[in-house]
């Protein structure tokens, strides 16, 4: 597992990093250049900047979207105990990307793990509700299903790792400064299948995640639909018979 341990932990986090950070940036790149001749806000839309960033900003909150048409709340719940679960699980991780870690991290320590412990059951919902309903299942391709498997897989491991195949916290947190100060140590990534799986695959995640409909993170706040609005007036103005 040496050498299989060394790729995963020296060589490929900058890999992930450089394919991540060039991806993400070229995506929202290409975003930003799209020229739109006219504004294309959804009736009736907002009439001025501020409640297109109002909108944008409850949508990316509240999920706002998903609400709109009855039927829709039990995706709307699981999706957004998804992306909270997601916000706390990350937040738990940054004490081992920090030094001296502050207090406010260690305040999401034991929440964080609830949610690690949560976050699976809005996963699955999701996996089953486009393998049971038809008509999601006949518009789903590999990339929806590759993509909710990766997160499951993710979360699986890192409960495994909590619960039933400890690691030393101390190493992860030495090989971590150590790729962040370009000092990796091979000798202290951790000898153990299981952390050496999910931090394959939380290194997958980031390089596919500017290539895939997970990057929704940063389109919606170029969706013309959202961030456009209409003049006041333009769309009711009395027309003379």
């Amino acid at each position: 597992m040496g050498v299989i341990a060394s790729f995963i932990g020296v060589y490929l986090p900058y890999i992930t990093i450089t394919i991540f950070t060039v991806g993400f940036i070229y995506r929202l790149a290409a975003w930003a250049t799209i020229r739109s001749p006219v504004k294309i806000p959804v009736f009736p839309g907002q009439d001025s900047p501020g409640k297109s960033i109002a909108r944008v900003l409850l949508d990316v909150a509240l999920f706002r979207s998903l609400l709109r048409f009855p039927g829709n709340y039990i995706l709307w719940a699981g999706s957004w105990i998804f992306h909270i679960c997601f916000l706390l699980i990350l937040l738990r991780h940054l004490r081992y990307f920090l030094y001296p870690v502050p207090s406010w991290v260690m305040a999401f320590q034991t929440v964080g793990i609830y949610a690690g412990l949560l976050i699976l059951v809005p996963l699955l919902y999701l996996l089953l509700r486009r393998l049971v309903f038809a008509d999601l299942r006949f518009i789903s391709n590999f990339a929806d299903y590759f993509a909710l498997l990766l997160l499951i897989s993710i979360a699986s491991t890192g409960l495994i790792l909590k619960f039933f195949s400890r690691v030393y916290v101390f190493d992860v947190k030495t090989m971590i400064m150590g790729l962040i100060t370009l000092q990796p140590n091979p000798s202290v990534i951790p000898d153990s299948f299981w952390f050496l799986t999910h931090f394959f695959l939380v290194q997958l995640l980031l390089m596919i995640l500017p290539f895939s409909k997970i990057m929704h993170l940063g389109g919606v706040f170029f969706s013309p639909t959202r961030i456009h609005y209409f003049e006041k007036g333009s769309h009711s103005i009395e027309v003379e018979e």
